[in-house]
């Protein structure tokens, strides 16, 4: 069931515009049109599927984060990058901040999660899936809940994550007041997002994959990422480039954009795509593809 919202999933606004109208190239092929609030900036999905009726567009081959084995060339290349970066994540976070406790909401199977762990993190992890979370738990021995109301009401964590989380939360204002709430007043929090201001966004328009409706419930551009930390009381002390994502979400767009060229051909765009916008994204942070906002308690 569809729900359409009357006022800004952030800011409250009921000032809003219609702006464009996405296709769900990976599942439905039903288009969604996405609404962008005149008052903080935030493009969301409106009218959206309901939480009880989401499920179903997370059903298809590309979506990977849910999959430990890999089926094609694709899922191959993805984990592979994903264990590299998983590394790389475990290290910026270990800079941040000197071992202690770590939540990753939305850890899917739990690769970051476990990795930290070998780094000497006490970890905790949310996975509303099912199966991601069976598979993560192998791993991890029962640290990752199904939902935030698992956790102990006391248990404070010095860093969570959420890397390409937050798009998908329906109930985005309480998840986020509620991880804030359980942070250390020396913690931080670190939030992957996709960047509808990036070059490769332009360049695909409506075939971009980091819009991919109706899976992405929100998008934000700078300005909304500041207002974001202004309704929840957060300082922005850094932003991080993801450079590995411009190919993979290049590589996903040049399929919605051209479904008929070979496979060969769509690496080979996909690529250059993705290098010229990490390029573009040199000049000024949190012009790439998609960032990592680092945030703390003000």
């Amino acid at each position: 069931m569809l729900e359409r919202l009357t006022k800004c999933p952030l800011c409250k606004s009921g000032l809003f515009l219609n702006m464009l109208q996405i296709k769900d190239h990976a599942v439905s092929k039903e288009s969604f049109i996405l609404c962008k609030c005149s008052k903080c900036s935030l493009l969301f999905t409106n009218p959206r599927p309901d939480t009880e009726s989401i499920a179903p567009y997370y059903d298809f081959p590309e979506y990977f984060s849910h999959e430990d084995k890999a089926k094609n060339l694709t899922q191959f290349i993805y984990q592979k990058v994903r264990n590299y970066s998983v590394k790389k994540k475990v290290k910026h976070v270990s800079e941040l901040h000197k071992k202690g406790r770590i939540l990753d909401y939305g850890c899917g199977t739990g690769a970051f999660l476990s990795e930290a762990k070998k780094q000497g993190w006490k970890i905790s992890g949310i996975e509303p899936n099912a199966k991601a979370r069976t598979q993560a738990n192998l791993k991890l021995k029962g640290k990752v809940r199904e939902s935030l109301d698992d956790l102990p009401d006391d248990k404070k964590f010095d860093i969570i994550t959420l890397y390409h989380v937050l798009e998908h939360i329906h109930e985005m204002k309480k998840t986020i007041k509620s991880l804030v709430k359980s942070l250390n007043s020396d913690g931080y929090i670190l939030i992957a997002i996709p960047n509808p201001d990036s070059w490769d966004a332009k360049k695909y328009g409506t075939f971009w994959a980091g819009w991919d409706a109706p899976r992405h419930l929100y998008h934000f551009d700078l300005t909304a990422m500041e207002n974001f930390a202004d309704i929840f009381d957060l300082s922005l002390v850094e932003i991080k480039p993801m450079m590995f994502d411009s190919y993979y979400v290049s590589l996903l767009s040049e399929s919605y954009f051209d479904s008929n060229q070979n496979l060969l051909g769509r690496y080979i765009k996909g690529f250059f795509t993705g290098r010229k916008s990490n390029q573009v994204a040199k000049s000024k942070p949190g012009n790439h593809s998609s960032n990592i906002f680092i945030f703390k308690k003000k």
